[in-house]
């Protein structure tokens, strides 16, 4: 289903957070107070909640802080922010999806298309490729001394829709709402979890070979990354490992 291994780019995205946890939880916490918003602050009955705390576990945020988190959302007092999603082309038409949480959409906004326009891409109109990615819930084990048999065989018990053991890793794949349950029963049975959270799976792939494409293409996503409101960039970006 994958594609290719994400493996290189989780891991590269990891450093990054290690040297910025701070900017991290920010970002994470964002993500909450929305999801506390649209669907209230019991991770049971809100999915969405759900898989933001594993995805904060993931990043070694201290359940006391993403208590905290949750119930600063709650309260009447919570920043207002807009959720935005902006959909546009990156280098050679590489589809590109920006999530973002925001409280000045006229500060976001701008930001974003300058940085397609800078980087040799576009920002489109809704709907220009979302209709090529399917969300999932991802979760990656790492390979070191894990049985891949055993972990197949516990993941699609667990609830898993698909397996995929490629350079080094586990990708397990689930439906949005199971990712928080397969992501506890994994833990729960001690293995090495690097990361887990919702994604969106591309269903074709780009492949660029220009080495300005390439450049540009990496610095489009670094800034989109790096802004403070940018929650989630997606992409179909083939060799973006390479």
């Amino acid at each position: 289903m994958s594609g290719h291994s994400k493996w290189k780019n989780i891991m590269h995205k990891k450093e990054k957070t290690d040297a910025q946890r701070a900017s991290v939880f920010t970002k994470i916490g964002k993500e909450i107070s929305v999801a506390v918003k649209e669907g209230g602050p019991d991770p049971v009955s809100n999915s969405k909640l759900a898989a933001l705390i594993a995805k904060a576990k993931s990043n070694n945020i201290p359940n006391d802080n993403i208590e905290r988190a949750i119930k600063k959302a709650s309260s009447s007092d919570a920043a207002q922010l807009s959720v935005m999603r902006y959909e546009g082309y990156g280098p050679s038409g590489v589809a590109v999806i920006v999530e973002a949480a925001t409280d000045n959409p006229n500060r976001t906004t701008p930001e974003v298309r300058s940085y397609f326009s800078k980087y040799k891409g576009n920002l489109g109109t809704t709907g220009c490729v979302s209709y090529l990615f399917e969300d999932k819930g991802l979760i990656l084990v790492s390979a070191e001394d894990v049985d891949e048999d055993k972990l197949m065989e516990d993941a699609l018990e667990a609830g898993a829709s698909d397996f995929v053991a490629d350079d080094g890793i586990f990708e397990i794949y689930t439906e949005v709402d199971d990712l928080e349950a397969v992501r506890s029963d994994l833990d729960s049975k001690g293995y090495p979890i690097e990361s887990a959270e919702l994604d969106k799976i591309p269903s074709t792939y780009v492949t660029l070979t220009d080495a300005d494409d390439i450049k540009y293409m990496n610095l489009l996503i670094d800034h989109l990354e790096d802004n403070d409101d940018v929650t989630g960039v997606f992409h179909n970006w083939e060799n973006c490992d390479d």
